[in-house]
């Protein structure tokens, strides 16, 4: 079966991240291997025949056989997203395609120190990168500079904490830009370009960057990354997704 062939996918697990995300793990009995950054098409049918369809980034590593992981933002009339959020149950099917892309994608092979940033839900290809990097070279540094609104808006938060905490070559450094708990004491405004130069200083000349996120997110990122003299043959972009950051 080729990556554009449609394929039924069981959903086996279903994980709430915030209050508009959630995590659905999907069975499927022929899944090749994927590389981090690469994403699915899902298709909806309904009784009538009607067909609508979204694309999502790819959230487990590849490492994890037979399953997939696809991390999903409600969105505000989203037909597919709706009906993860509202109509999917653990037992139900649906159809998908994949894997699909190429330029937005890092394996261990291509090595390191890696430079990730996030806003929002753009956040889910970078994590699959880092959980393969986990997984294949831990040595490789790594540092993920992630905007979220408040800290209760944070995809994976328990994850990100725990490798804060616990893995040396590992950063997560947050930016908080609506609202921030109390005590706060990191960012709490949109990324900038001194924002930027912090983060680059920490990593030690990145070899690979990867930003995911809004448009306006992303063109801003990218930007302020070249005026601080990253090479844009290394900065690698992705939309993804309407949330504001």
């Amino acid at each position: 079966m080729d990556a554009l062939s449609w394929q039924p996918a069981t959903v086996e697990h279903i994980v709430v991240e915030t209050h508009r995300v959630k995590t659905f793990t999907l069975r499927l009995s022929n899944w090749p291997s994927h590389r981090p950054g690469q994403h699915v098409d899902v298709r909806l049918t309904a009784p009538d025949g009607y067909q609508a369809q979204r694309s999502y980034s790819i959230a487990s590593p590849p490492e994890q056989t037979g399953a997939l992981e696809l991390t999903v933002e409600l969105i505000h009339d989203g037909e597919v997203s709706t009906f993860f959020h509202e109509v999917a149950r653990v037992g139900d099917t649906i159809d998908v395609r994949g894997p699909i892309g190429g330029p937005f994608t890092w394996t261990a092979t291509s090595g390191g120190p890696l430079l990730l940033i996030g806003g929002g839900s753009g956040v889910v290809p970078l994590m699959c990168m880092l959980r393969h990097r986990a997984n294949a070279a831990p040595s490789i540094p790594a540092l993920l500079l992630y905007s979220s609104r408040s800290r209760e808006e944070v995809i994976y938060r328990g994850e990100l904490d725990h490798w804060a905490s616990s893995d040396p070559k590992v950063n997560v450094v947050h930016t908080l830009t609506r609202t921030q708990p109390s005590g706060w004491t990191g960012y709490s405004r949109r990324v900038d370009g001194e924002m930027l130069a912090d983060q680059i200083r920490r990593i030690e000349e990145p070899a690979h960057v990867y930003v995911c996120g809004p448009s306006g997110f992303v063109e801003a990122v990218a930007d302020g990354l070249v005026a601080l003299g990253v090479p844009p043959a290394i900065i690698h972009t992705e939309r993804f997704g309407p949330s504001g950051t």
